[in-house]
């Protein structure tokens, strides 16, 4: 298990200054730049960031987003036209480093106003020793999981607390974009936060006193959540969800499940569940969703960010059993 690094205060504070700085020429955007209907005009690259943008910005924001429901952002392909509606954005937030087509977009679309939501929280590595090997080879695919020259995990907002960052960053960012409705936008921001306050709660209770401490999933995206709550993620095919795991890395997934007394293997909806059912047919467990939330579709456990989270407490708290 990682020992969590503590986040400097003086660190985050410099991260969200430079949010809020980067968009210090848009504060005319509101009047100038908005949508038609006089709201400020946000491009989401993917559903965690949309949703906390629509949550931050609530009345005073529109909100579009590049990602469709049901596509796995991680393959994203970005269209001439949606370069172009980044163009005409009033503020942009993505996350550098989780999709490269986004990354490259962005760099085309000339857009000024941005917010990468990697610069509002520390970003950590993330993985397991039985992993590596796949790492290395999925190194330099344009359609994986690019973690940056530090294979640093994005997937930040698995974890309530730096997902509350998060929103603070942005919220301070909008406060700066759109003066006129800082009060409203701090507002929205401190409920968002008190809300993931409370959801991270409910994980660390729900999650203290469980029997296994060990969760076996297709997809290695809940290193923070893991870390946060004391538990150990074992991906079986690394980083990239649809990729064929080894006969030694299978081999050592059904020795690790008998030693921690693992219950259940878990899948995700937007990728093939294929991996899982194999293992756990070689091992004689169950299967069940893990939903790294990258996409809300009518198979979600859930309509919006906090059911869904809820849901993988329950499953995580039915397959991890308690003492």
């Amino acid at each position: 298990m990682n020992v969590r690094r503590l986040i400097p205060t003086a660190a985050l504070a410099g991260a969200v200054a430079l949010a809020a700085t980067a968009l210090t020429a848009c504060s005319g955007a509101g009047a100038a730049g908005a949508d038609k209907d006089g709201k400020l005009g946000v491009t989401a690259s993917f559903y965690p960031l949309q949703f906390l943008a629509e949550q931050v910005g609530g009345d005073h924001v529109k909100v579009t987003t590049l990602t469709k429901p049901g596509v796995e952002p991680h393959d994203l392909d970005i269209t001439p036209r949606q370069t172009g509606q980044l163009g005409d954005s009033d503020v942009v937030l993505y996350l550098k480093g989780l999709q490269p087509a986004v990354d490259k977009a962005i760099a085309q679309s000339g857009v000024k106003h941005t917010v990468d939501a990697a610069t509002l929280t520390k970003l950590e590595v993330h993985g397991t020793s039985g992993e590596e090997d796949h790492d290395h080879a999925a190194e330099g695919d344009d359609h994986g999981h690019d973690h940056g020259e530090a294979a640093e995990d994005p997937h930040v907002w698995l974890d309530p607390v730096k997902y509350a960052e998060i929103a603070k960053g942005f919220g301070a960012a909008l406060e700066k974009a759109d003066p006129q409705h800082a009060a409203d936008y701090r507002k929205n921001t401190d409920q968002l936060v008190a809300k993931l306050a409370a959801l991270d709660t409910e994980f660390a209770e729900g999650l203290k006193n469980t029997a296994s401490r060990t969760f076996i999933t297709t997809h290695s995206a809940f290193g923070y959540l893991a870390e946060r709550y004391g538990l150990d993620q074992e991906g079986i095919s690394g980083v990239d969800p649809e990729a064929e795991p080894s006969p030694a890395r299978m081999k050592d997934l059904q020795a690790l499940a008998r030693k921690d007394n693992v219950t259940t293997v878990f899948f995700e909806a937007l990728a093939s569940d294929k991996t899982a059912k194999t293992l756990a047919r070689d091992t004689g467990l169950r299967t069940d969703v893990l939903d790294p939330l990258e996409g809300i579709t009518d198979r979600s456990q859930g309509a919006d960010y906090f059911e869904v989270m809820r849901s993988n407490l329950k499953n995580l708290q039915k397959a991890l059993g308690s003492k």
